[in-house]
């Protein structure tokens, strides 16, 4: 048996180790595509205090972001109403902002607004609040969390305040790596929410610029080089 591997130019032990390392390089590409962010839509009990009174009410919260240099785009995204008018809201009346809280390795929030109601809201029927957008910069480095706060919704000269009552979870928890700089909320969504000015800002197409994408990019190179120098070594010994 010893003599047939001599002339085949392959041994059992060498074998196991080519097989262990492209194994080692599949696990290896594995870990480098594990995504660096998670994300999940949490319910908030939103108590809102309008001009006719309080109103209340529950609407799932989902936060995703999507890497931009070395900042992120954030969208906030209600799925239910939270509050609603006694009179019916034209399209544009109505102009949605907000704050998402920062924890774990950053503290303060990050303001995001989004564009007028494109079209009427009936009467006493809950308002649809459109994707809120902003931008946040990371100022250190660490796993930052994403957590709605304080909404707001200015429509016909009036401003209804709604702020989460039941304490609710993040729903975006993010590994950051900061430059250092002065960070925080920029662009024309944070200005938006503080002074309510023109629509809110749309994101951008930029492309895959997620650093979950480029990882994956990465193990890939890291398996098929593994892989090569399996079939490199293996040929070698044949020739020998």
């Amino acid at each position: 048996m010893a003599r047939f591997y001599e002339q085949h130019g392959r041994r059992p032990g060498r074998t196991a180790g080519l097989a262990a390392a492209v194994a080692m390089a599949a696990g290896s590409a594995v870990m480098l595509a594990a995504p660096a962010a998670h994300a999940e839509v949490v319910d908030v009990n939103y108590q809102c205090k309008t001009p006719i009174g309080n109103k209340g009410a529950v609407s799932p919260i989902d936060i995703k972001s999507t890497a931009d240099g070395g900042a992120y785009k954030l969208v906030m995204s209600f799925q239910k109403g939270v509050s609603s008018s006694p009179v019916e809201l034209g399209k544009g009346a109505m102009k949605p902002s907000a704050l998402i809280k920062l924890g774990g390795a950053e503290s303060g929030t990050v303001p995001v607004a989004g564009p007028p109601n494109d079209k009427a809201i009936p009467a006493n029927t809950p308002i649809k609040i459109s994707d809120l957008s902003g931008t946040y910069t990371p100022k250190g480095s660490g796993k930052v969390t994403f957590t709605a706060a304080t909404l707001t919704i200015k429509a016909l000269g009036t401003t209804t305040t709604c702020t989460p009552s039941n304490d609710p979870k993040p729903s975006l928890t993010l590994d950051v790596k900061g430059s250092g700089g002065s960070g925080g909320a920029s662009g024309s969504a944070g200005a938006s929410a503080a002074g309510g000015g023109s629509s809110g800002g749309q994101l951008p197409q930029t492309g895959p610029a997620d650093s979950a994408i480029a990882l994956g990019t990465l193990g890939g190179t890291v398996l098929l080089a593994g892989a090569a120098g399996a079939l490199w070594l293996t040929r070698r010994h044949q020739r020998v």
